[in-house]
């Protein structure tokens, strides 16, 4: 009786082991709508200064973006569905902006290898709302 309790009491703990690793991730949709929370859309921007892609976040199969504090941009890339937030991007470009119909190669972080490429589109930024008191 004893090893059939054991036996039982095992499998309810893997059982809720693998429930627990089941778990849906995120999408990178909602990874984005989480981090637009807040903010508003304003009119989209053909170019960014070089300097607003220092700090930049990829959302997985979704979009770039760029910035950080009161302003970010939004950028949805097309081919934006091989998007990896492992892979490296690299630009290259003469300019001292980023811009729509630029292209990026995408490099996986290991091997160096270039695993794809998007074209960037238009950038929209997202201002923080102003709470009202």
């Amino acid at each position: 009786m004893k090893k059939i309790a054991i036996a039982l009491a095992t499998t309810l703990a893997l059982l809720g082991a693998s429930a627990v690793s089941g778990k849906e991730r995120i999408s990178g949709e909602e990874k984005l709508a989480k981090l637009l929370e807040g903010r508003v859309a304003g009119e989209p921007e053909r170019c960014l200064p070089y300097s607003a892609s220092s700090d930049l976040k990829v959302i997985d199969r979704t979009a770039l973006v760029y910035g950080r504090g009161t302003t970010i941009w939004v950028n949805r890339p097309s081919n934006a569905d091989s998007l990896d937030d492992d892979d490296v991007l690299v630009r290259s470009s003469h300019t001292a902006q980023v811009c729509s119909l630029d292209l990026v190669k995408l490099v996986e972080r290991n091997s160096f290898m270039q695993v794809g490429t998007v074209g960037l589109n238009e950038f929209v930024p997202y201002r923080k709302v102003a709470m009202a008191d």
